[in-house]
This record gives C-alpha cells, structure tokens and sequence, in this order.
C-alpha cells in the first residue's frame, strides 16, 4: 500500500470519493443503512498498543450490542495517525470528508488530538476522545459535538495532594519532562498539595523525551525531601523508575506520581517500581464484579490482558451506544444525541461516572502502591474527581 490509510470495508463510491480539501461548517449527509464510524488512532510506533487496546475496547463494547449502534449496522474506517501532529489535520479531513464518517474516534497523542479537534470544530462531526488528556479540548475549545472519555492531563494529580499530606509528605520535589503534558499535570498537583497544606520546595524538569535523569537525582538527594511527585509515562517512565531506585532515593524519600508512572511499565521497571504510591482512575487490580468480568471477557476475545487504555475505548463505545440507542440510530438528530451522551451514567469497570458540562467524565482516582508488578489498589484518594473546565462557553 503507498497510504497508511487502512479502510476496513469500501463502496465504490468511498474508493471514488475524493477529498476537496475545504472543511465545510457542517458536513451534511443523508442517513445510509450503517452508522459509520472512524478510527483515527496510532497503529504503529510508540502508541502503537494504545491504539490497538482502544479500538478492541471500542469494538468489545459495540460487540456486546450485536455490533449495532441504535439498531444500525456499523461500517469502521481507520487511520494510522503515527502520533504525528503535522498530519493531524490532514488525516482527520480525510476520514470526515473522503470517508464521511459519522463519528470520529481518537486519540493517544495530545498533539496530533489538536489536529482532530480542529477538524471537528469546522466540520461539527461527532468527535470522541478515548485517551488524549490535553485541557483546551475540554476548556477554552469545548464544543457540543466533542466529548471525552479517560481524563485531562490535571485529573490524576488534583487527587495526589491530599493522599500525600495524609502520609505526614509535607515538603516535596515535583519532576517531570519539559512539555504540555508534564505542565498540565502539575497544574494539578500544585492545587491539590499547597491546598492540602503541603509546599513544593523545587520543581525541576528535562526536555521530552531526554531521560539522563541522573543530575537531577543528584539534586533532589541534596533537598532531601519528605517525598518526590512527577509525571512520567511509557519507557522513560521505567527508566526513571530505576535510576530512582538505583540511586538509593527509594530508601528514605517516597515517590508519589499520577498513574502513568506505573501504567504499563511494571516489567520493565522490576523491583524498582515496588512501593511507589500513584493516583489514577482505573487499576488492574480493582475488585468489583464489574472489573472482572470485564477482564475475562477481554481476555477471551483478544487473547490478551486489558489495561486502562482498553477500559477507555470499551467506555468510547459505552457512550456512544447511550446515545445512539436514545435517537434509535438516527445521529443526525444532534440535539437529541448530545443531551443523551451529556446526561449517561457510564457503568465502567473503572467505576460508575457521569458527563461534566464540558464534556469530561467526572470519576473517582484510586490510590495504588506497587506491590510484585501489580498496582494495588489501597484506597480511593478522591471521589468524583472533575476538571476545572476553564473557560469552556459551550456553544
């Protein structure tokens, strides 16, 4: 293939379709015989997991439907997005032009989720966020037809600061990489400690994705705080998850961090990770009902163990079952679909949550501890957790 676009199923008329490269205010189209769905998401490189744990999530859930949305049999068209912010905009035109989808989701990337966001601010396609937690989607650029998913990049933070001053850590180093994600999740954390009571002696970060931790651990051992918070995620996660441990901090200095500190990385971090105490909105290792089953069903169907990047595609589809079965399948009915989103109780293996006004899911955060590669769950560090929405005027 000369295109990284994969089309699950085609019409003549898609394959003949060509993209005219304007965004027109509102796409508008008649009803067909299926709901068209569109998977702009990462396929391969770095994300390439997360991308494919949150379509299966997506599917599982449209699965347990019958395969239908509102009684509609659904078509699925995919993107590779290769977490590329420069194609953002062009792959998203794409799907909702060429393909015409009706419903867009996607994406891990906060970058490349910008170029989305702006496809669906111009075109009004329904556009759901299974992952990516940058604020402005769900602030100052809110919109009718955007709803998310998982979290803001402050959400698990804003639960760090109280579990922290509980544990008598009163003085703290906050540590992450240099960019939008690492600053948004101290946005949280600094609300949620200096409220608690708690004082930020020092906030040091490095450039994304530079992971030569050791000055920095250096500098933190001569502050010697009462505990170290961060944000970190993916491979440099357990890289500092071992420098951290190898250079003996572990023994008197606790590390907190938002839960993709440990999200994934258990193996590779070892015995390293073993005790660090992290805030997120979903565990392996919750012990509901709910949890379970949906854990054996995943497993069954995939051959393989769901992670929260699952759980969020499963709740994507959740959601938009909610709304398509209110209108009985008829999606052009948008005011009607999008109260019915805005107004759905999400029954979650993460736990039950409901739709903020901006269209951000208001959850509960768990506290974990590490424990043989497993994040614990010990307790919940915050109930009903919502972001601040700043500045969203939901148009």
């Amino acid at each position: 293939m000369t295109t990284r676009r994969l089309v699950l199923t085609r019409s003549a008329a898609v394959i003949g379709a060509a993209s005219t490269g304007l965004l027109l205010p509102e796409i508008v189209r008649a009803q067909s015989d299926k709901v068209r769905v569109g998977f702009m998401l990462p396929y391969t490189g770095t994300f390439a997991q997360l991308g494919v744990a949150i379509e299966n999530g997506f599917r599982m859930a449209l699965n347990e439907q019958g395969g239908k949305l509102g009684g509609r049999e659904v078509e699925f068209f995919k993107v590779d997005d290769e977490s590329n912010p420069a194609k953002g905009i062009e792959n998203a035109t794409r799907l909702v032009q060429r393909d015409k989808v009706d419903v867009l989701v996607g994406t891990v990337h906060s970058g490349v989720q910008m170029g989305i966001h702006k496809v669906a601010r111009d075109s009004g396609v329904l556009s759901l966020i299974p992952n990516a937690g940058v604020h402005v989607a769900t602030r100052a650029q809110c919109a009718p037809n955007v709803f998310r998913t998982s979290f803001t990049n402050s959400q698990p933070t804003l639960a760090l600061g109280k579990a922290m001053m509980e544990r008598g850590h009163k003085k703290a180093v906050w540590i992450t990489w240099n960019y939008a994600a690492g600053d948004e999740a101290f946005e949280g954390f600094e609300k949620s400690y200096t409220e608690a009571g708690g004082t930020i002696i020092k906030k040091l970060g490095l450039p994304f994705p530079n992971v030569e931790f050791q000055a920095l651990l250096t500098e933190i051992a001569s502050l010697n705080p009462d505990a170290v918070a961060c944000f970190f995620a993916g491979g440099g996660a357990a890289k500092f998850l071992r420098d951290f441990a190898a250079a003996g901090l572990n023994k008197n200095i606790q590390l907190y961090g938002s839960g993709f500190l440990t999200e994934g990385v258990l193996d590779a971090a070892g015995d390293a990770a073993n005790g660090v105490l992290t805030t997120m909105h979903y565990s392996d290792a919750l012990d509901t009902p709910r949890n379970k089953k949906f854990r054996l069903d995943y497993a069954k169907t995939f051959r393989m163990q769901p992670d929260v990047y699952a759980v969020q595609g499963y709740d994507t589809g959740l959601l938009l079952i909610k709304g398509a079965n209110a209108v009985k399948g008829d999606l052009s009915n948008k005011p009607a679909l999008y109260a019915a989103m805005n107004g759905a109780e999400i029954d979650s293996p993460r736990g039950k949550w409901k739709m903020s006004a901006a269209h951000n899911p208001i959850q509960d955060m768990y506290l974990r501890k590490v424990e043989n590669k497993e994040n614990k769950v010990i307790g919940i560090a915050a109930k009903a957790v919502a972001d601040p929405a700043t500045g969203c005027r939901m148009g």
